[in-house]
């Protein structure tokens, strides 16, 4: 790109302009086509029990490993688990809150951490989007991931009931919504479900209510439905670490 000064005259203003111009755009696309770096710290404990979190501690838990979510040097959350990759530059992970536990008469503020919901993180713009998983309870669905899809036990609004959940990323419907059985407070305090396991071919997902029999299910297999920005240039991912 060629600009001759001549065209502007003698007036320094137009010059210093164009002068701008010709330093801001450069600068505007080397930002644009600049890669993120995204990761997840180090590993740490912090203390956790049923009275901080008395939804998604178990009895004997003491303390909680929690990782950094870091995008470009910036720590834009706190997690815990392990991560799974969705595409080749998205992968999700469980967001860990901080919450403060203080009551109104407290002279000192007294935080607690607590389990949270799902987190969609994109390696190529650092865009973080906290997941809204139908009938998903903290303290109830422990979610089993597979491509795009995200397999747990779901509680209703009411509390009264638990269901067998499939969701897929984007898709506003489950694609699996099968009620279990019923809820009660004794439910919560011996724990909801097992493990929920994958079968490739054919496409199934199975369930392990607690004291009740294995319940199987088979999945119509479609595409996946995430949609990732497009960027300028192709990235090159690289997996979330450490697990």
């Amino acid at each position: 790109m060629q600009f001759s000064l001549h065209r502007f005259g003698r007036n320094p203003g137009a010059i210093w302009a164009m002068a701008a111009f010709l330093i801001v755009v450069p600068m505007a696309q080397a930002s644009a086509h600049k890669a993120r770096a995204v990761y997840l710290g180090s590993v740490k404990s912090v203390p956790y029990a049923k009275a901080g979190d008395p939804a998604g501690a178990a009895a004997d838990e003491t303390a909680l490993k929690i990782r950094a979510l870091i995008v470009d040097g910036q720590v834009k959350d706190w997690t815990t688990g392990d991560s799974h990759d969705v595409t080749d530059r998205s992968f999700v992970v469980r967001r860990v809150l901080k919450i403060n536990d203080a009551l109104p008469a407290d002279k000192q503020g007294h935080w607690v951490w607590q389990r949270g919901p799902w987190l969609l993180v994109d390696r190529a713009t650092g865009h973080i989007a906290a997941l809204k998983l139908p009938h998903y309870d903290p303290g109830v669905s422990q979610v089993s991931w597979f491509r795009d899809y995200a397999a747990y036990c779901g509680v209703t609004a009411s509390g009264k009931s638990l269901y067998a959940v499939v969701a897929q990323l984007a898709v506003r419907k489950p694609v699996l919504a099968k009620k279990l059985e019923a809820m009660d407070a004794a439910s919560y305090a011996n724990g909801m479900c097992g493990p929920v396991e994958w079968q490739r071919e054919p496409l199934r997902v199975t369930f392990h209510p607690a004291g009740k029999d294995a319940a199987s299910f088979d999945i119509v297999p479609g595409s996946a439905a995430l949609v990732e920005d497009a960027g300028d240039e192709p990235e090159t991912a690289q997996p979330a670490q450490p697990k």
